[in-house]
């Protein structure tokens, strides 16, 4: 009895065939697929860093700023470059001390503190949410994409059958299983998409939370009689505003 054949054969019909057999359109499809897998994947990594930092700033108000003898004590204690924080603390003072003039007299100093505040918040939620869309896009249309590759390949496919003249197994199993690749590209670039976004999303709407929380705190010490003038010293701050900012995690 003879042994079977257990040489491997090497696979014809591949990526690297597609590309190598593959026109014009092939060759565009899968580039755009790997940029937009390429720029979902840069997004993804550089908001996860940016989200890491503003987590490790929020630890740092809630170790040490209130805690601090005035604002500026407090300020000076959220270290870092660009601290989101330290902005709403610092804009939130620029507008107590500086309530002057024409206009701005016609708005209460309150209201004031409040739109100055919510401007920073706002800012640094836009910068958040920057890139977001990107993913959204990217996880909408690549399977899409993929599927139109697949569908231009599977009609160059049974036009080369048709011109053969032959409708053999190995004349159209082959390029149609080569075609059905673009497919699973498309997938696999859409799927880290949608996660990412929809993880990244999550996690944003919690760093935006404890912003919004943090400026109504400083809100409140701000127009509560605390204000810090020009050559004076702030007031410590009420014992309920960390007790906010404890309970709002």
């Amino acid at each position: 009895m003879a042994a079977p054949n257990t040489e491997n054969v090497e696979n014809p019909f591949g990526l690297q065939a597609l590309w190598e057999q593959g026109g014009v359109v092939a060759h565009g499809t899968l580039i755009i697929m790997v940029i937009l897998s390429l720029a979902s994947w840069y997004i993804i990594l550089t908001k996860l860093w940016d989200q890491r930092r503003l987590f490790k700033q929020y630890k740092e108000v809630e170790k040490g700023f209130w805690t601090a003898g005035n604002l500026r004590d407090g300020a000076a204690k959220l270290t870092g470059k660009d601290n989101a924080f330290r902005m709403i603390v610092e804009d939130g003072l620029r507008a107590a001390q500086h309530h002057e003039g024409r206009l701005t007299d016609q708005i209460p100093l309150h209201e004031w503190i409040t739109s100055s505040l919510y401007r920073t918040v706002d800012s640094v939620s836009s910068r958040l949410n920057t890139g977001l869309s990107v993913l959204a896009t990217t996880g909408s249309t690549a399977p899409f994409v993929g599927l139109f590759g697949t569908v231009w390949g599977i009609y160059n496919a049974l036009i080369q059958i048709s011109l053969a003249g032959q409708a053999s197994l190995d004349k159209t199993a082959g390029p149609i299983g080569e075609a059905l690749i673009m497919t699973a590209i498309g997938l696999f670039v859409a799927v880290p998409a949608v996660w990412g976004y929809n993880w990244l999303l999550r996690r944003n709407k919690d760093l935006i939370e404890k912003l919004r929380y943090f400026a109504a705190d400083l809100h409140s010490y701000l127009v509560s009689g605390a204000r810090v003038d020009a050559g004076a010293a702030p007031a410590r701050a009420p014992a309920s505003a960390p007790a906010a900012a404890v309970t709002r995690k």
